[in-house]
Order: C-alpha cells, then sequence, then structure tokens
C-alpha cells in the first residue's frame, strides 16, 4: 500500500500574479488575493404553492481583490494602468493567479483595474486593489476549488 503524506507545504512564494503580463509583486502580509463571482450561479424562486425553480446564470464573471504592501512597486504599475483605462478604455488585460506547488491556475483572458482601497498610519500599511472581469476561463486542479 501507498504511504500517502502526512504533510504538505505551502508556500506564498510559489503563487505568481500577472495582469497584462506583468509580475504583480509586493503581497501584504495575510491574505493577499481573492477571487468571488461576480454573482450567485444560481438564483431560486419558490411559487405560491411551493414549487421551487433554480435559474442558473450565464454570468462567469468574477471580482478579484489583490492586497499589496503600500511600498510595493506594484502599486504604481496598477495605478498607470487604471489611469490608462480611464483615458483610452484600453485597459483591459489578462489577468493570472498561479499556484505553481498545485499547478492551479485561474485565467482571465479579460480584467480591468478598479479603483484602489488604502488607508496610512503609524505602521505601513496596505493597498488592495479590485479587478473586474469578464467571462473566466479557470483551471482547476486536485485539491483547489474553482468553478
Amino acid at each position: 500500500m501507498p504511504s500517502q503524506p502526512l504533510m504538505a507545504t505551502y508556500d506564498p512564494k510559489m503563487v505568481v500574479i500577472t495582469f497584462g503580463g506583468t509580475p504583480i509583486m509586493g503581497y501584504a502580509e495575510d491574505s493577499f488575493v481573492e477571487c468571488a463571482p461576480a454573482e450567485e450561479r444560481f438564483t431560486r424562486k419558490v411559487g405560491a404553492d411551493g414549487e421551487v425553480v433554480r435559474s442558473k446564470s450565464a454570468n462567469g464573471c468574477y471580482d478579484v481583490t489583490v492586497t499589496l504592501l503600500q511600498t510595493s512597486l506594484s502599486n504604481g504599475v496598477l495605478s498607470a494602468a487604471q489611469v490608462a483605462d480611464e483615458t483610452t478604455g484600453l485597459g483591459m488585460l489578462p489577468l493570472s493567479i498561479t499556484e505553481i506547488a498545485s499547478g492551479a491556475e485561474h485565467f482571465f483572458p479579460q480584467a480591468w483595474v478598479e479603483k484602489p482601497t488604502w488607508s496610512r498610519g503609524k505602521e505601513a500599511g496596505e493597498q488592495a486593489w479590485v479587478f473586474h472581469t469578464g467571462q473566466a476561463a479557470v483551471a482547476v486542479t486536485a485539491g483547489t476549488v474553482g468553478v
């Protein structure tokens, strides 16, 4: 009987995020990337007699939040992309999140940067960037959760 590993190792340095082919670096200390569907995949309607029907949404869009240290050079890259998009409307670029160790890749052929949220205080803080995506092309591998 083959032995099963008792432990696995996760290394945040093995999570690679790129936007428009440019690597994003300077991840925040704790949670630094979050992907969520833009809306529920199914809605439910209950009739007066209790009959239930669900409707599947065709919306495959996501909201992705990437949180960086306030000193990350990638803040300037994302800020420039946002300003360029507001000026020209040409800011839809591919967004990719790859976990090298597991082989999981979340790929969004079209994404754009929304306004960042940030604060400043006594110590260095963080800056969160929200990306909105078009329809996702998400590859899911064993041990990961996706669409």
